[in-house]
């Protein structure tokens, strides 16, 4: 990250430096969206070509190959979606994609940086190369892509399959303690907070009242979401998982059938998962992965600095 970092902010002008970076205490570094709007940062449409291959570069050093194809599998839905609305090409564009640093990158420093644009926003908190990697989301619009010349595309098909397999696969009794409302929010609750923070106790099916078989089913889904950055990033997301032992729940609102609106959560002590398909005829994913005393690096700063003060 640090290596890629300093090549790409080495390639820019003056004036792309100065929309590129930020000091790290920057309040714009834990602002973060999900939605098609003009952001702080350069974007893809703003570089060269050779800028562009350095961006990605970025990129692809906070994610595994899995995550990065989502991401811009993701990032060229805009096209798609630019057709079916008959949208300009300023609303909808591949390269409305803004790329930010906040300080300066280092092995032993503290920095970070974020890429973020219309249903991607990846955030990185680096303190003395240790990695944090949330807010962590990505979107689908449309979910499945269902006319044109690519007809069939599920950017985040296995997110989608995943939640609902495991929820067919509870029993009757099961299934009334997981499902926490007939009808699915219109988006993920915690939305683009800063902190994540659901009120009350996790509600849900915890998983010491699962079987084997269910469990197995929940991990699979889990792994999915830590599988999409890179070791040891993904070894400290299954960490957690672990460390969550008992309490673990899976919640689910909204109808199981295909097609229907629905949404889904696992709620540990440490992390947030949550996922909504209600939009555009339940045809639109939200999809989210937060660390909830450490998003933005909390956890790794309040160390960091109590330690230097001492």
């Amino acid at each position: 990250m640090t290596e890629t970092a300093s090549r790409f902010l080495a390639s820019l002008t003056p004036e792309q430096l100065r929309n590129a970076t930020f000091a790290f205490d920057d309040p714009e570094r834990m602002h973060w969206s999900y939605v098609p709007m003009v952001r702080q940062g350069l974007p893809l449409r703003d570089m060269a070509p050779y800028q562009r291959h350095l961006a990605s570069a970025l990129l692809a050093a906070g994610l595994s190959q899995t995550g990065y194809i989502k991401a811009v599998t993701i990032m060229s839905l805009e096209e798609v979606l630019r057709l079916l609305e008959n949208a300009s090409e300023d609303y909808r564009n591949p390269e409305k994609y803004y790329f930010s640093v906040f300080g300066t990158p280092s092995d032993t420093g503290v920095w970070g940086y974020r890429v973020e644009g219309h249903h991607v926003s990846q955030n990185y908190t680096l303190v003395n190369g240790q990695v944090v990697d949330a807010p962590s989301f990505f979107g689908a619009n449309p979910a499945h892509v269902r006319e044109g010349p690519r007809a069939g595309l599920r950017a985040l098909a296995a997110e989608e399959d995943l939640g609902r397999e495991l929820i067919s696969a509870l029993d009757d009794t099961q299934r009334r303690v997981a499902i926490v409302d007939p009808a699915a929010y219109a988006d993920i609750l915690t939305a683009s907070s800063r902190k994540a923070a659901l009120e009350g106790q996790p509600s849900g099916l915890p998983i010491t009242r699962m079987t084997a078989k269910q469990i197995d089913v929940l991990m699979t889904l889990l792994r999915e979401y830590a599988g999409n950055v890179p070791e040891p990033l993904a070894s400290s997301r299954e960490r957690q998982v672990r460390d969550a032992g008992e309490h673990l729940h899976f919640a689910w609102a909204g109808g199981v059938k295909r097609g229907d609106p629905h949404y889904y959560r696992v709620q540990t002590p440490a992390f947030l998962i949550e996922y909504d398909n209600t939009q555009n005829g339940a045809n639109h994913i939200h999809a989210v992965w937060r660390d909830l005393t450490g998003d933005f690096g909390g956890d790794l700063l309040r160390e960091h600095y109590h330690t230097s003060h001492r």
